[in-house]
């Protein structure tokens, strides 16, 4: 079950730590978003070390859409009525810039680098798309109504961002990594303040930036209520029709499109991690619908981590934890997201103040409708009886029988059917009799 990124390009291996080591800044997680740190630091001559503890980009990265778009969904309007015109269009200006950012980087680098307008569609809302749309004009940006698109049925409207782009995240990342000061298989193991302990040594830094998808450690910033888990699932089809763009549908439970090569990325049967939800069983549903004549060439599955907002959370930890930095909870759209917290944890580690960290502040206020929903079900799978329980905070574990897993549906944690950890936050396996 390998994405069509990973049968493209093998990224590049590095040695795992020996011996002690000191850092100006410590970076955890081998994702994009660590890496695009690590990159940044080292163009700015800054002392950086990265630890994966498997190989880069072993997570969600491999298994992304790799769209790279400031069209998060109808994020805009929701944005407006919770915090206001300014922040809208800081979110808005910065992810901009993020695009503007792989375009430059990409202009060197071979890794399939295309311009597309990408589209966020309603099958049956048509308000929900011009609210979008008038949001977008308080903020003075110049979006479209679409009613007609390249998709095989009719919507009731789209929101169309002329200019977004899509690439290989892989090949990117092999270009990028090259020469980058990273150790794999080094697993941070213990924190105390900015000094990281693994089995191979300890890493004393000055600063720390957590890229680990869900953040590990638990007893500050509560995340473990500020975040949930989603899954959603892939498959890349030969003989399928060119949409000539970038797709998703405004709702959760949506599909979502896009072209590499000759083969069509179809995305969707979403569902919160632990829960039931459509699969790749609903996505041949739609193949078998649409695109009768299609040819299934890879499947694959991916996590991402929701906030309460829709906002990602970069920047301090905590108001506890000094020197300590977070970028996470980047609710589907991991590509603008990593070079956003890239450009803003750059420069906060360097003691420099960034025009747009007040937005994704991780410390903002958690009263969203979701807290309730994230507290309901820690509450409920933490009182469930079972013996299959989660590393992380003790919930239960449920079996997934598509992807043959035990799934945390608290905050989504998973293990294979022996027990061993595939996604975090969870740090150990667990013990399956």
């Amino acid at each position: 079950m390998k994405s069509v990124w990973e049968e493209s390009v093998e990224v590049n291996s590095f040695e795992r730590l020996k011996g002690d080591k000191k850092t100006d800044v410590l970076i955890i997680g081998g994702g994009l978003a660590g890496i695009l740190c690590a990159y940044m630091l080292k163009q700015k001559g800054v002392d950086y070390i990265l630890v994966e503890s498997q190989t880069l980009c072993n997570g969600t990265t491999k298994n992304t859409t790799a769209k790279i778009t400031a069209q998060h969904g109808l994020i805009y309007d929701k944005i407006i009525n919770n915090y206001g015109v300014e922040k809208a269009r800081q979110y808005l200006d910065i992810n901009l810039q993020a695009i503007d950012k792989y375009r430059e980087m990409c202009k060197d680098i071979d890794c399939h680098f295309e311009n597309k307008d990408n589209y966020v569609y309603s099958l049956n809302d048509r308000k929900k798309i011009e609210k979008e749309i008038k949001a977008l004009e308080k903020i003075g940006y110049k979006a479209d109504f679409v009613s007609k698109t390249s998709l095989p049925f009719g919507v009731a409207g789209a929101v169309r961002f002329k200019n977004q782009a899509q690439f290989n995240v892989l090949e990117f990342v092999q270009s990028i990594s090259k020469g980058l000061n990273i150790y794999e298989h080094t697993t941070v193991n213990e924190l105390v303040g900015t000094t990281a302990y693994t089995n191979y040594g300890k890493i004393t830094a000055k600063k720390l930036i957590v890229a680990t998808h869900f953040p590990f450690i638990n007893k500050h910033g509560s995340y473990f209520l500020k975040m949930y888990q989603h899954r959603s699932y892939v498959i890349a089809l030969e003989n399928a029709a060119d949409v000539n763009g970038m797709y998703v549908d405004e709702d959760k439970k949506g599909l979502s499109f896009r072209n590499y090569g000759n083969m069509l990325l179809l995305g969707g049967g979403s569902h919160r991690t632990g829960k039931e939800g459509g699969n790749w069983q609903e996505l041949r549903g739609v193949v078998s619908t649409y695109y009768p004549s299609a040819k299934e060439k890879y499947h694959w599955a991916t996590q991402d981590c929701m906030t309460l907002d829709g906002i990602s959370y970069i920047g301090e930890y905590s108001g506890s934890t000094e020197n300590m930095y977070v970028a996470t909870g980047f609710n589907k759209w991991g590509m603008t997201s990593s070079m956003v917290s890239a450009m803003i944890l750059c420069d906060m580690v360097q003691g420099k103040k960034n025009p747009y960290s007040e937005v994704f502040s991780p410390s903002r206020s958690m009263l969203h409708p979701q807290l309730a929903v994230n507290a309901f079900e820690a509450t409920v799978n933490l009182l469930t009886p079972t013996t299959k329980r989660c590393s992380h905070l003790g919930c239960a574990l449920k079996w997934n029988p598509i992807e043959h897993t035990w799934d945390c549906p608290c905050h989504g944690s998973r293990f294979n059917e022996n027990g061993r950890l595939i996604d975090n936050p969870a740090t150990k396996n667990i013990k399956i009799k």
